[in-house]
Protein backbone atom coordinates (compact mmCIF):
# COMPACT_ATOMS: atom_id res chain seq x y z
CA UNK A 1 0.00 0.00 0.00
CA UNK A 2 1.47 3.39 -1.19
CA UNK A 3 0.64 6.41 0.89
CA UNK A 4 1.38 9.72 -0.23
CA UNK A 5 2.26 12.34 1.97
CA UNK A 6 3.02 15.95 2.73
CA UNK A 7 5.43 17.92 4.96
CA UNK A 8 4.23 21.27 6.06
CA UNK A 9 6.84 23.25 8.31
CA UNK A 10 8.46 26.32 7.93
CA UNK A 11 11.61 25.13 8.64
CA UNK A 12 13.52 23.88 5.73
CA UNK A 13 16.26 22.04 8.46
CA UNK A 14 12.75 20.37 9.38
CA UNK A 15 11.49 19.49 6.20
CA UNK A 16 14.81 18.20 5.33
CA UNK A 17 15.36 15.56 8.06
CA UNK A 18 11.82 14.40 8.09
CA UNK A 19 12.26 14.26 4.51
CA UNK A 20 15.48 11.83 5.08
CA UNK A 21 14.04 9.57 7.66
CA UNK A 22 11.06 9.17 5.39
CA UNK A 23 13.18 7.23 2.97
CA UNK A 24 13.48 4.28 4.67
CA UNK A 25 10.13 3.59 4.36
CA UNK A 26 9.40 2.79 0.82
CA UNK A 27 5.67 2.62 1.14
CA UNK A 28 5.97 6.69 1.70
CA UNK A 29 5.63 8.75 -0.78
CA UNK A 30 6.29 12.59 -0.65
CA UNK A 31 4.74 14.13 -3.35
CA UNK A 32 5.32 17.67 -1.86
CA UNK A 33 6.16 20.26 1.01
CA UNK A 34 5.05 23.42 1.51
CA UNK A 35 6.69 26.23 4.15
CA UNK A 36 3.87 26.99 5.25
CA UNK A 37 -0.52 25.89 6.63
CA UNK A 38 -1.99 28.36 3.72
CA UNK A 39 0.45 26.70 1.09
CA UNK A 40 -0.52 23.20 2.33
CA UNK A 41 -4.19 23.44 2.26
CA UNK A 42 -3.64 24.54 -1.44
CA UNK A 43 -1.38 21.30 -1.61
CA UNK A 44 -4.11 19.24 0.02
CA UNK A 45 -6.68 20.79 -2.68
CA UNK A 46 -5.02 19.82 -5.51
CA UNK A 47 -2.81 16.87 -4.43
CA UNK A 48 -5.09 14.59 -2.17
CA UNK A 49 -2.87 13.34 -0.22
CA UNK A 50 -3.07 10.54 2.20
CA UNK A 51 -0.92 12.09 5.45
CA UNK A 52 0.34 15.48 6.47
CA UNK A 53 3.48 15.48 8.34
CA UNK A 54 2.49 18.91 9.90
CA UNK A 55 4.16 21.41 12.28
CA UNK A 56 2.08 23.98 14.78
CA UNK A 57 4.32 26.47 15.52
CA UNK A 58 4.37 29.06 12.11
CA UNK A 59 3.83 32.03 10.76
CA UNK A 60 0.13 33.03 9.82
CA UNK A 61 -2.10 30.01 10.13
CA UNK A 62 -0.67 27.45 12.73
CA UNK A 63 -0.89 23.57 12.24
CA UNK A 64 -3.66 23.13 14.59
CA UNK A 65 -5.95 25.61 12.76
CA UNK A 66 -5.07 24.24 9.55
CA UNK A 67 -6.16 20.30 11.38
CA UNK A 68 -9.04 22.03 12.56
CA UNK A 69 -10.27 23.44 9.10
CA UNK A 70 -9.21 19.96 7.32
CA UNK A 71 -11.95 18.30 9.39
CA UNK A 72 -14.73 19.77 7.63
CA UNK A 73 -13.78 18.22 4.48
CA UNK A 74 -15.72 14.65 3.19
CA UNK A 75 -12.25 13.08 3.28
CA UNK A 76 -9.43 14.93 5.49
CA UNK A 77 -5.98 13.31 5.31
CA UNK A 78 -4.51 11.86 8.27
CA UNK A 79 -2.25 13.97 10.56
CA UNK A 80 1.07 13.83 12.19
CA UNK A 81 1.84 16.29 14.15
CA UNK A 82 6.01 17.41 14.00
CA UNK A 83 6.99 20.02 16.31
CA UNK A 84 9.32 21.04 19.02
CA UNK A 85 6.49 22.37 21.63
CA UNK A 86 4.79 19.69 23.91
CA UNK A 87 1.68 22.13 24.63
CA UNK A 88 -0.23 21.06 22.34
CA UNK A 89 -1.05 17.22 22.63
CA UNK A 90 -4.65 17.95 24.06
CA UNK A 91 -5.66 19.86 20.87
CA UNK A 92 -4.22 17.38 18.94
CA UNK A 93 -5.88 14.78 20.72
CA UNK A 94 -9.22 17.31 19.75
CA UNK A 95 -8.32 16.84 15.95
CA UNK A 96 -7.89 12.94 15.51
CA UNK A 97 -4.54 13.10 14.91
CA UNK A 98 -2.65 10.16 14.20
CA UNK A 99 0.40 10.68 16.32
CA UNK A 100 2.34 13.66 17.65
CA UNK A 101 6.32 13.64 16.76
CA UNK A 102 8.46 15.96 19.16
CA UNK A 103 11.52 17.68 17.58
CA UNK A 104 14.58 16.33 16.97
CA UNK A 105 13.04 13.41 15.74
CA UNK A 106 13.47 9.97 17.13
CA UNK A 107 13.35 7.00 14.51
CA UNK A 108 11.76 4.67 16.51
CA UNK A 109 9.10 7.04 17.25
CA UNK A 110 8.55 7.70 13.74
CA UNK A 111 8.18 4.05 13.19
CA UNK A 112 5.42 3.81 15.43
CA UNK A 113 3.62 6.70 14.13
CA UNK A 114 3.95 5.08 10.71
CA UNK A 115 2.47 1.89 11.75
CA UNK A 116 -0.58 3.54 13.58
CA UNK A 117 -0.86 5.57 10.39
CA UNK A 118 -1.24 1.95 8.50
CA UNK A 119 -3.92 1.32 10.88
CA UNK A 120 -5.81 4.42 10.78
CA UNK A 121 -5.82 4.22 6.68
CA UNK A 122 -5.80 1.10 5.62
CA UNK A 123 -8.79 0.66 2.85
CA UNK A 124 -11.25 -0.97 3.71
CA UNK A 125 -12.31 -3.25 0.92
CA UNK A 126 -14.54 -1.55 -1.89
CA UNK A 127 -16.99 -3.56 -3.67
CA UNK A 128 -18.06 -2.55 -6.91
CA UNK A 129 -21.96 -3.08 -8.10
CA UNK A 130 -22.21 -7.01 -9.15
CA UNK A 131 -21.87 -6.78 -12.51
CA UNK A 132 -18.39 -4.79 -11.43
CA UNK A 133 -19.82 -2.00 -13.52
CA UNK A 134 -19.60 1.85 -12.96
CA UNK A 135 -22.45 4.21 -13.75
CA UNK A 136 -22.20 7.93 -15.23
CA UNK A 137 -24.80 10.39 -15.90
CA UNK A 138 -24.70 11.63 -19.95
CA UNK A 139 -27.15 13.93 -20.12
CA UNK A 140 -30.67 12.27 -19.68
CA UNK A 141 -29.19 8.87 -19.62
CA UNK A 142 -27.08 6.46 -17.85
CA UNK A 143 -24.28 4.59 -19.10
CA UNK A 144 -22.81 1.56 -17.43
CA UNK A 145 -19.08 1.39 -18.16
CA UNK A 146 -16.86 -2.21 -17.42
CA UNK A 147 -13.68 -0.95 -15.75
CA UNK A 148 -11.60 -3.11 -18.70
CA UNK A 149 -13.46 -0.80 -21.37
CA UNK A 150 -11.83 2.36 -20.24
CA UNK A 151 -8.24 3.61 -21.30
CA UNK A 152 -7.27 6.36 -18.53
CA UNK A 153 -9.17 8.48 -15.67
CA UNK A 154 -7.89 12.27 -15.22
CA UNK A 155 -8.97 15.09 -12.76
CA UNK A 156 -9.03 18.76 -14.42
CA UNK A 157 -9.84 21.28 -11.14
CA UNK A 158 -11.51 19.68 -8.93
CA UNK A 159 -13.67 17.45 -11.81
CA UNK A 160 -13.28 13.99 -12.38
CA UNK A 161 -13.60 11.98 -15.83
CA UNK A 162 -13.78 8.44 -17.28
CA UNK A 163 -12.33 7.98 -20.53
CA UNK A 164 -13.42 4.92 -23.05
CA UNK A 165 -12.93 4.59 -26.35
CA UNK A 166 -16.67 5.74 -26.80
CA UNK A 167 -16.22 9.03 -24.77
CA UNK A 168 -15.62 11.20 -22.03
CA UNK A 169 -18.01 10.77 -19.28
CA UNK A 170 -17.43 12.75 -16.15
CA UNK A 171 -18.14 11.41 -12.39
CA UNK A 172 -18.69 12.43 -8.86
CA UNK A 173 -16.25 10.01 -7.61
CA UNK A 174 -12.67 11.48 -6.82
CA UNK A 175 -9.62 10.40 -7.80
CA UNK A 176 -8.58 8.49 -4.93
CA UNK A 177 -11.53 6.95 -4.80
CA UNK A 178 -11.52 5.63 -8.29
CA UNK A 179 -7.85 4.65 -7.81
CA UNK A 180 -9.48 2.56 -4.65
CA UNK A 181 -11.84 1.03 -6.89
CA UNK A 182 -10.02 0.51 -9.98
CA UNK A 183 -6.65 -0.94 -8.47
CA UNK A 184 -8.31 -4.45 -8.90
CA UNK A 185 -8.91 -4.04 -12.84
CA UNK A 186 -5.02 -3.29 -13.23
CA UNK A 187 -5.40 0.63 -12.90
CA UNK A 188 -2.12 2.70 -11.95
CA UNK A 189 -1.64 6.22 -10.86
CA UNK A 190 0.89 7.72 -13.16
CA UNK A 191 0.58 11.04 -12.35
CA UNK A 192 -1.10 13.25 -9.34
CA UNK A 193 -3.84 13.85 -11.86
CA UNK A 194 -4.02 10.85 -13.90
CA UNK A 195 -4.93 6.73 -13.66
CA UNK A 196 -4.14 4.49 -16.46
CA UNK A 197 -5.37 1.00 -17.76
CA UNK A 198 -1.89 -0.62 -17.76
CA UNK A 199 -3.48 -3.50 -20.28
CA UNK A 200 -4.53 -0.45 -22.70
CA UNK A 201 -0.52 1.08 -22.70
CA UNK A 202 0.87 0.61 -26.08
CA UNK A 203 4.02 3.01 -25.59
CA UNK A 204 5.62 4.95 -22.66
CA UNK A 205 7.99 7.87 -24.35
CA UNK A 206 11.46 8.99 -22.79
CA UNK A 207 11.70 12.83 -23.69
CA UNK A 208 14.57 13.65 -21.40
CA UNK A 209 15.66 11.84 -17.92
CA UNK A 210 12.95 13.05 -15.69
CA UNK A 211 10.13 13.55 -18.33
CA UNK A 212 7.81 10.81 -19.49
CA UNK A 213 4.33 10.45 -20.89
CA UNK A 214 3.02 7.39 -22.75
CA UNK A 215 0.25 6.59 -25.26
CA UNK A 216 -3.05 4.35 -24.58
CA UNK A 217 -4.66 1.90 -28.06
CA UNK A 218 -6.91 4.32 -29.73
CA UNK A 219 -5.79 7.43 -28.32
CA UNK A 220 -3.94 10.25 -29.52
CA UNK A 221 -3.51 11.91 -26.32
CA UNK A 222 -0.14 12.02 -24.67
CA UNK A 223 -0.39 11.40 -20.51
CA UNK A 224 2.48 12.89 -18.54
CA UNK A 225 3.91 10.69 -16.26
CA UNK A 226 5.53 12.06 -12.98
CA UNK A 227 9.13 10.95 -12.34
CA UNK A 228 7.87 9.29 -8.80
CA UNK A 229 5.54 6.87 -10.88
CA UNK A 230 8.19 5.82 -13.60
CA UNK A 231 10.11 3.29 -11.44
CA UNK A 232 6.88 1.25 -10.36
CA UNK A 233 5.33 2.03 -13.92
CA UNK A 234 7.85 0.28 -15.21
CA UNK A 235 8.02 -2.97 -13.55
CA UNK A 236 3.99 -2.95 -13.90
CA UNK A 237 4.72 -3.31 -17.60
CA UNK A 238 7.40 -5.41 -16.89
CA UNK A 239 9.76 -3.40 -18.69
Amino acid sequence: MEIRAVIIDDEPLSRQELLHLLKVHSDIMVIGEAPSAEKGMEMVLTEEPDVLFLDIEMTGMNGVELAEALQKMKKPPAIIFATAYPDYAVKAFRVEAVDYLLKPFDETQLEQAIRRLKLRIQPKEVKLPSAGRLAVQSEDRIIYLEPGELLYVYREGRDTFLVSEKGTYPTKSSLKDLENKLKPFSFFRVHKGYLVNIKKVEELVSWSTNVFELKVRNSDKLIPVSRNYVKDLREALEL
